[in-house]
C-alpha cells in the first residue's frame, strides 16, 4: 500500500516511518502554508492513502498568528482530502482537544459539541469543518498531550528539569491523556488500511492515552519511572498564566475508535515506558 505522509520530523511522522514503508514530505517538499501546492503533491503521487501528521503546532504563538495557523490546520488539510477525494483515496488526520472548551469533567464524545477556547483550536476545528466537507473516505483523530523520545514534549521537559532541580511546580487542575505519537501513528496506518477497503468507517474518532491524568501526576509518574526525585508541588494553571488558555478538561472518549478500528485505548504508562527506555532514560 502506498502512504503519502504530510510531515518527516514531527513526532508522529517520526513514528510512521518507523512502523511502515511510507513516503513522508518535509516542508522542503510541501509547504502546508501552499494549500493549494499540496493537492497538487497528492495528485502527482497518486497514493492509495493519505495522512496529514504535520501541523501549526505553536499554542501560543498562534494568538498572535492566527491567519497563518488557519492557512496551515484549516485550509491545508482542507485542499488535501478534496485532492483525496478526487482520487478516491482515504485520507486521515490529526486533530486536537483542543476543539473543545474544557468545561466539566466528563470525557468528551466524539459528537460533543465543540467551543474551541483561543486561535489554535479554531484553526484546527477549520481543519476538521474542511476534510469533513471533502466529501472522501476519512478518519479525523483527535488526540492530546502527545509524547515521544522525538522533538520537543513533555516527558523530555520533565526529565531535562527533574535533573536540574529539586523541586518543580507542576500545574494540577488541568487532566487529560498523554498519548505516545507511536499509538497514534499505528492508529493512522490501521485506519488508512480498513478505510481503503471499507469507507463507511469514515468519522471523527478519539485517541488519548489512559488513565486520564493530570500534567502533575504525569510528571510524578515519569520521575518514578526514570528515578529521578524531585519534590513535585500542584498548582493551578493561574499560577503559569500563557497566551493561550489551556482546555481544564482534555478527556475524551475513545470508545467509538475501538469499535471501527478494533485497538484498545493506549495505557500512557506503557508508553512512557517505552520513550524512557529509548531515550536511556528507564530506571534500572
Amino acid at each position: 500500500m502506498k502512504i503519502l505522509v504530510f510531515g518527516k520530523t514531527g513526532q508522529v511522522a517520526t513514528e510512521l516511518q518507523r512502523q511502515a514503508d511510507v513516503i513522508a514530505l518535509g516542508r522542503d517538499l510541501a509547504d502546508l502554508s501552499d494549500p493549494a501546492a499540496c493537492a497538487s503533491t497528492i495528485r502527482e503521487h497518486a497514493p492509495d492513502a493519505v495522512i496529514n501528521a504535520a501541523a501549526y503546532t505553536a499554542v501560543d504563538k498562534a494568538e498572535s498568528d492566527e491567519a497563518a495557523a488557519t492557512v496551515i490546520n484549516g485550509d491545508a488539510p482542507a485542499a488535501m482530502a478534496a485532492a483525496c477525494a478526487d482520487l478516491g483515496v482515504p485520507f486521515v488526520h490529526i486533530s486536537t482537544d483542543y476543539v473543545f472548551d474544557g468545561a466539566g469533567e466528563t470525557p468528551f464524545a466524539t459528537d460533543h459539541p465543540t467551543g474551541p477556547l483561543g486561535a489554535y483550536g479554531r484553526s484546527k476545528l477549520a481543519g476538521e469543518e474542511g476534510v469533513l466537507a471533502a466529501g472522501g473516505a476519512f478518519a479525523i483523530f483527535r488526540t492530546s498531550w502527545v509524547v515521544s523520545a522525538h522533538g520537543n514534549n513533555f516527558v523530555k521537559t520533565m526529565l531535562r528539569l527533574g535533573a536540574e532541580r529539586d523541586r518543580l511546580t507542576i500545574v494540577a487542575d488541568q487532566v487529560g491523556g498523554p498519548t505516545s505519537a507511536a499509538d497514534i501513528a499505528k492508529l493512522c496506518l490501521t485506519a488508512a488500511e480498513q478505510l481503503a477497503s471499507d469507507a463507511s468507517k469514515s468519522g471523527v474518532y478519539h485517541i488519548s492515552g489512559g488513565p486520564d491524568v493530570s500534567w502533575a501526576d504525569f510528571a510524578r509518574q515519569i520521575f518514578v519511572q526514570s528515578g529521578l526525585s524531585p519534590e513535585v508541588v500542584d498548582i493551578p494553571t493561574t499560577d503559569f498564566p500563557t497566551p493561550a488558555v489551556r482546555p481544564a478538561n482534555s478527556r475524551m472518549d475513545n470508545s467509538t475508535t475501538k469499535a471501527a478500528f478494533g485497538l484498545d485505548r493506549p495505557d500512557w504508562r506503557v508508553g512512557l515506558q517505552n520513550i524512557l527506555k529509548e531515550l536511556g532514560a528507564l530506571k534500572s
